[in-house]
């Protein structure tokens, strides 16, 4: 049995009742349809012609539960850790204990809802539905649901803000600056602006990952907790567990010869001092003393170079997909999300260079 119930105009919420639990409860399934009447009713047709669910009690958090156990294996480290804190987080809150043949668009929006009141931010709530849509989707391609409802939720609008990037002569003077207290401090922030590398992968790198002007990044230094409640430092895979190939300019490679020299019999690490790898602490703190000696504004993170690196590779008129693989970002469209603005300045040059060309005299 089918019932079709107009939540606003031109969209409809579709329930259709699917069986019973293991403890006799009816089982249901809903979904949202744009469109007419007509399209809802035959959507809700086709939901009824469909075999029973196969949800059989299971709540959101089992849905979550299964999601972790088959993905975890594939994450990193930092990655696991935060699909598991995210995960957590949902599972507590009143909708992890909600049927999944239950579970609704509304309940989902409510969800947002009280995790603002809550005064959760945005981004946090953003992360978290994520984690949720994740779960279900894999709900759906094990037929335990026919729909995923947290893909037809409405989020709120997310604020959009500019981001701020260093000038060349910032940079330039942080990193004179870090060569004041270790030529090897220099080489590492000059490595995150030039090749865009985080952190956690500039504690990772090796010296046999340079190959000429090719550097490879393919892991980065996470902490893991160990069974005895204390943790260590480990040698994991990137954030997003893809190997890359950085090209370099000719004066960092310099610079990665001459600490080689001095270090290379210390570590196979670039920047450690013994055979494990660095820790990322020390490289935060050379940013930290560096960005103090330099006299430049303390809002500037080391993060800051990577977004710096990023920033000017592209206002500069090169391709966002040859940036997104410096990165190592996922996909290009990260890449354009997070650094529009730079689109935007490389937008403008490209204007005046196409008006350039209609000029009359203009040259050809």
């Amino acid at each position: 049995m089918a019932t079709v119930r107009e939540r606003r105009p031109g969209v409809w919420e579709i329930r259709v009742f699917t069986g019973r639990d293991d403890k006799g409860h009816p089982t249901q399934v809903s979904r949202t349809v744009r469109g007419t009447k007509r399209d809802a009713k035959r959507a809700a047709a086709s939901l009824e012609s469909r075999p029973q669910s196969n949800a059989a009690g299971r709540t959101v958090a089992d849905v979550l539960t299964s999601w972790r156990e088959v993905n975890e294996g594939v994450w990193s480290d930092a990655s696991r850790r935060d699909y598991r804190s995210r995960a957590g987080f949902i599972a507590d809150d009143p909708i992890g204990k909600v049927s999944i043949a239950r579970l609704s668009v509304a309940d989902v929006e409510r969800w947002h809802a009280r995790l603002r009141k809550a005064g959760v931010g945005e981004t946090a709530i953003r992360s978290r539905h994520a984690v949720l849509r994740a779960a279900l989707a894999q709900a759906v391609r094990w037929d335990w649901v026919s729909g995923n409802v947290a893909s037809n939720a409405r989020l709120g609008q997310r604020r959009q803000t500019q981001r701020e990037s260093m000038s060349v002569d910032e940079v330039r003077a942080v990193i004179a600056a870090a060569a004041s207290i270790d030529r090897a401090a220099a080489l590492a922030l000059r490595l995150a602006a030039a090749a865009g590398l985080r952190r956690a992968e500039l504690a990772a790198l090796r010296w046999d990952d340079v190959d000429g002007d090719r550097l490879k990044v393919d892991s980065s230094v996470a902490r893991r907790d160990g069974e005895n409640g204390e943790s260590e430092l480990i040698d994991a895979p990137t954030k997003t567990a893809k190997r890359r190939v950085v090209r370099l300019d000719p004066e960092t490679i310099v610079e990665i010869r001459a600490v080689r020299e001095q270090h290379a019999r210390v570590s196979r690490y670039m920047f450690s001092l013994d055979d494990e790898p660095a820790p990322p602490a020390r490289i935060g703190w050379w940013w930290s003393r560096a960005r103090a000696l330099a006299g430049i504004d303390s809002k500037w993170r080391l993060h800051d170079l990577r977004h710096w690196s990023a920033t000017m590779a592209i206002s500069r008129g090169h391709d966002v997909r040859t940036v997104a693989g410096r990165l190592g970002h996922a996909n290009a469209a990260m890449t354009l999300r997070t650094y529009a603005h730079a689109v935007d300045a490389a937008d403008k040059e490209v204007a005046s260079m196409l008006g350039g060309l209609l000029d009359d005299d203009a040259g050809v």
